[in-house]
């Protein structure tokens, strides 16, 4: 498949975050495609402040099993470029937080406390859900806020012109979790911040863990009409 055969209004509609994937490999033609679609993306003074390294293959089995090994290893030296998270997170955030969690645990038949398949579940984040692709996306230390938010946009096409390509993703900011160890294996300047990753590949429909969806709030919560 070179073209993409969804259109826009679908691709929204039908994207979500897929935490299984079938074994299928994808053509360079296609991820060349949705990276070179992707880099229509808007940004402020069209600064274009992204970088990402695609992973497939060896790459990817070595990046993906080192992060693991650190997390399962409870490597303790890791730490995160920037905070993803307030500390504490308020409401009504952490309501929300608290039942994207448990619903996806619940999904996977993880009783609450249950910390041993938690955390053997969480593993799997860090091999990029045993996805064929894997993205890992950085940013200049230089940049501001402002960049922040185009590289948002940025992301989001990437997961929409995928959906156009039959594919599904996963933001990852777990992978942004182990920076050093993504720097040294893509040989990445420390100058330049790890700011997530991101599983892409065909979606394993049979996966019990791709039936979960997470509730979306309604329209009025979150939108004010002016007239």
């Amino acid at each position: 498949m070179s073209q993409p055969n969804i259109d826009v209004l679908d691709a929204v509609r039908t994207r979500r975050s897929i935490r299984a994937y079938k074994k299928d490999s994808v053509e360079l033609s296609v991820l060349e495609s949705i990276m070179t679609r992707a880099g229509y993306a808007p940004s402020g003074s069209n600064l274009q402040p992204w970088h990402v390294h695609v992973l497939t293959g060896q790459t990817l089995q070595r990046v993906g099993g080192r992060i693991q090994s650190a997390f399962l290893n409870e490597e303790k030296s890791h730490q995160r470029d920037y905070d993803y998270y307030t500390d504490p997170v308020l409401e009504p955030y952490l309501d929300r937080r608290r039942r994207c969690g448990w619903g996806l645990y619940q999904t996977l038949g993880i009783a609450r406390g249950d910390h041993e398949k938690s955390r053997a579940y969480r593993a799997s984040n860090y091999v990029f859900f045993g996805a064929p692709v894997g993205l890992v996306f950085t940013i200049d230390r230089s940049l501001k806020i402002g960049s922040w938010l185009d590289y948002g946009m940025f992301l989001q096409t990437i997961m929409l012109v995928a959906r156009g390509f039959g594919l599904h993703t996963c933001a990852e900011a777990s992978i942004a979790s182990y920076p050093d160890i993504v720097r040294s294996e893509l040989g990445i300047s420390p100058e330049r911040i790890v700011l997530c990753g991101m599983a892409m590949g065909y979606a394993d429909d049979s996966a019990v863990v791709n039936t979960f969806q997470p509730e979306r709030i309604n329209l009025k919560d979150y939108t004010t009409f002016c007239d």
